[in-house]
């Protein structure tokens, strides 16, 4: 059963990723794919190694928030390692780590069968834009793209005005247009290469575009997380072959 803390931090973390919903966008917009630099889960600077599960979700969120433009973050104490300080007045983000303790001392865990038991607690977090005295990593190279020529002719032979600009990936009704990143903003996944996911993102697009009034007149909805919103997302995922693709 959860402590009163650790209910309260999950309370914390809901909030915030509802109030980012709340928000709202004037584009049919990946969500948390602004920024410039490279942005895919969320890191700890000082560990190198990717956040997990709600906490990817609560780090986007207060990103996206706060407009932050990295996707590094560490706590107090892993900035003040790696010889940085956090400014003063800068507000933390919260998230959830997992303790697993020992407890093979422990008669009654041993009768339950269970020599362990993992515990969750609070942490907080400061972005690397929140503090002073770190150099960030360069930004890498763009990866090789080799281009899908099935795919542009198909794409070309919609009549779909797509423009290159940005570095956000949607459809804008108004003026009819699909807009997608560079491409070298895009990197290899487990999911296909740079180019598949360039494709998928775009074909992803492409679908929204479809719904146009003078098209097949789908309710697009009015902002994001509404009800109609949500269900076009679903039918541009559902007829996607591929996810979307994460921005570099």
């Amino acid at each position: 059963m959860a402590s009163t803390t650790t209910a309260s931090i999950y309370d914390t973390i809901t909030n915030q990723i509802i109030t980012a919903l709340e928000r709202g966008t004037d584009t049919f917009s990946l969500p948390w794919h602004r920024s410039t630099v490279p942005l895919s889960r969320p890191v700890n600077a000082a560990t190198g190694k990717a956040y997990r599960g709600v906490n990817v979700l609560a780090l986007w969120a207060s990103a996206e928030a706060q407009d932050f433009g990295h996707g590094l973050w560490a706590t107090y104490r892993q900035w003040q390692s790696l010889g940085a300080q956090v400014r003063k007045g800068e507000k933390a983000s919260p998230i959830v780590f997992y303790k697993v303790l020992d407890k093979r001392d422990d008669d009654q865990a041993e009768e339950r069968g269970s020599s362990t038991r993992i515990f969750a607690q609070a942490s907080h977090v400061f972005n690397a834009s929140q503090v002073e005295g770190y150099a960030l990593p360069e930004v890498p190279d763009g990866e090789d793209f080799d281009p899908i020529l099935q795919a542009d002719a198909f794409v070309s032979a919609t009549g779909a005005s797509v423009r290159i600009h940005g570095d956000s990936a949607h459809y804008t009704p108004a003026t009819d247009t699909i807009t997608m990143p560079d491409r070298e903003r895009f990197f290899a996944t487990a999911s296909g290469s740079a180019a598949q996911n360039w494709y998928a993102t775009l074909m992803h697009e492409l679908i929204h575009w479809s719904g146009a009034d003078h098209r097949l007149a789908r309710t697009f909805g009015k902002r994001f997380g509404d009800d109609a919103y949500a269900m076009e997302e679903l039918v541009a995922l559902s007829g996607q072959s591929a996810p979307p693709a994460t921005l570099q």
